[in-house]
């Protein structure tokens, strides 16, 4: 088959124009000489537009240019999880490998390993009838995760099964045949850019607990949907993400360091290795895959790693397992846009954002959800996007266009991050559209008061904002008693309930069930000290109580529950003398 070439006419950075050949847009194409791996962005007449995933140094005009007319694809097979990938797909570790700690350009490697055997069972036999996006059988990819072989969904694959035969395979071997002469094999390719089919999309009715008190009681993030962190240098926007890598209770975490800077991303990859997995007790990486595409990376790499970030996660879900997914950040992504925009002269948008931004946005958070995929499996991709807007301002373009389509937002604040108040999330500007959605998951696996409990504690939390704006004007001395009481029982809820230790043993993880009690205990006593208010307890005798206190230590106890009903029992016990006046 001839070779369709052309050559190089101009180049401006990462974009480059080539002419003489003929491609359609998004084809991958192999630049210059070295071969550079490249896409096609624009088609104009005989120029052809091309983006280029490496560093174009020393390209000139007049080198070659390969169109190989496939769009970028990653490959999906055993072998996924535990891997660090680039951009697009090439393994790190093996790139090191090669050539040390620099990769050099025009350097290929598979992203699955192809001389590993991986014993594959079969769960169809010949002469059954099979449909694309079937389970055909499985292999066992890490002690925590057996992998699913399912059919491309392809038209191609479907009919009946002339032969298969479990065994030693490695991903390229052929494991068995159709009668229609289709190949199977453990591995196929797939667009990055095109979602994998589904049979239905279904509405969101769980949530994705994160073992976060301030999310999963005041801010929950559905299974399947979506979730914005934006928030200003410093304020724990990294930190938050690896915590819900380690405690959401996914199945599969995908983690996209995206255009992070590098020492961050670097500690990222020599954390994640060595973090256990709080299901199993075995490291995190086995249900893990790790993109990392530094600020120092080629640029267009950097727009290219979210698709290759959400193709992985919808792979595992067809499979019908439940997806994390962790952008960070979606911010240094818009960039990267902005950046080819600017290089294809296009006419620039907000911000010199591109006027699409809005659109391929929406385009990535839309591929989340849970669904009933091919196989008739459930599963789901859940994608939580971090934002970095320039010096906090969440009123520029990237966070205005994610809470477009983000259900949860997840404020972070450099001023709580200051005073030590982590997570630094602000309660009074995050919130949450799937409250009304879960409540009834929770009120049948957690508590039926979940709801009203939750409720009654933002109440709580948006009195005291109005509260000490007046403090700040007469002090909290010259408030009336039940105001006074609001604010102690307001910071008893910030300290008590929302502040986390993530680096504790106890306290880095909190049961739902504790998240509840917790606040019931802190509602408990409010209810408590305002009837003795009413009854003419003076409010210092109110403030001065030991009990509501210990509330505090419980956040670090395994046996919460026997603690908390101590505790509860001595707060009766002191109310009861203050009734007798005593």
């Amino acid at each position: 088959m001839k070779k369709d070439t052309g050559k190089l006419v101009r180049i401006a950075g990462p974009v480059v124009i080539a002419k003489g050949i003929k491609a359609r847009m998004y084809d991958l194409c192999k630049v210059g000489n070295e071969e550079l791996m490249g896409e096609v962005i624009q088609i104009d007449g005989d120029k052809t537009t091309i983006q280029v995933y490496e560093d174009t140094s020393g390209l000139k005009p007049g080198e070659p240019v390969v169109n190989t007319a496939k769009p970028l694809s990653v490959k999906l097979g055993p072998g996924l999880l535990t891997s660090i990938y680039d951009g697009v797909q090439r393994p790190l570790p093996v790139l090191a490998e090669k050539m040390g700690d620099y990769i050099k350009r025009g350097v290929y490697a598979s992203g699955l390993d192809e001389n590993k055997k991986w014993d594959f069972k079969a769960s169809v036999k010949k002469g059954s009838k099979v449909k694309p996006g079937q389970i055909i059988g499985e292999v066992s990819e890490t002690s925590t995760i057996t992998h699913k072989i399912i059919l491309p969904p392809s038209k191609d694959y479907e009919g009946e099964i002339s032969e298969i035969k479990s065994g030693k395979y490695t991903v390229n071997d052929v494991i068995g045949k159709l009668k229609n002469g289709t190949l199977l094999k453990l591995s196929h390719e797939w667009p990055v850019r095109v979602p994998r089919p589904v049979k239905e999309k279904k509405a969101p009715y769980m949530p994705l607990l994160t073992g976060q008190r301030i999310f999963d009681g005041l801010f929950p993030l559905a299974k399947g949907g979506v979730a914005a962190i934006p928030g200003p240098f410093g304020a724990g926007k990294t930190v938050a993400q690896q915590t819900l890598a380690k405690w959401s209770d996914a199945d599969i975490v995908v983690y996209i360091g995206c255009g992070e800077r590098g020492n961050e991303m670097t500690e990222v990859l020599t954390e994640f290795p060595h973090l256990k997995d709080p299901k199993s007790g075995k490291p995190l990486m086995n249900r893990t895959v790790l993109i990392a595409n530094t600020s120092n990376m080629p640029v267009a790499a950097r727009e290219a790693s979210v698709y290759t970030g959400i193709t992985i996660a919808e792979y595992y879900r067809d499979q019908g397992y439940s997806v994390a997914l962790m952008a960070d950040s979606t911010s240094r992504w818009a960039e990267a846009m902005r950046e080819i925009s600017s290089r294809l002269e296009e006419m620039p948008g907000e911000e010199g954002y591109p006027a699409y931004l809005a659109t391929r946005l929406a385009e990535f958070y839309e591929r989340s959800g849970i669904a009933e995929t091919l196989c008739s499996e459930t599963g789901s991709v859940t994608v939580i996007g971090a934002v970095s807007p320039p010096g906090g301002d969440f009123s520029e373009p990237v966070t205005q266009n994610t809470l477009r389509v983000t259900k949860t937002f997840w404020a972070l604040d450099a001023k709580l991050a200051q005073r030590r108040h982590f997570p630094s999330i602000n309660w009074l500007t995050s919130y949450s559209l799937y409250n009304k959605t879960l409540a009834p998951w929770y009120a049948e696996n957690v508590n039926v008061n979940w709801t009203s409990v939750m409720s009654e504690i933002m109440a709580i939390l948006q009195e005291e904002e109005k509260l000490l704006e007046i403090v700040q004007l007469v002090g909290s001395d010259a408030l009336p008693e039940k105001q006074q009481l609001t604010l102690e029982v307001a910071r008893m809820l910030r300290e008590f309930f929302l502040q986390q230790n993530a680096f504790h043993e106890v306290d880095t993880y909190c049961e739902p069930k504790k998240t509840y009690l917790l606040g019931e205990t802190i509602l408990y006593f409010s209810k408590k000290a305002h009837a003795a208010l009413d009854e003419g307890v003076a409010i210092s005798t109110l403030l001065n109580l030991s009990s509501k206190e210990k509330i505090a230590d419980v956040k670090f106890i395994k046996d919460y529950e026997g603690e908390l009903n101590k505790i509860r029992l001595e707060m009766d016990r002191e109310f009861n003398k203050l009734d007798k006046g005593e």
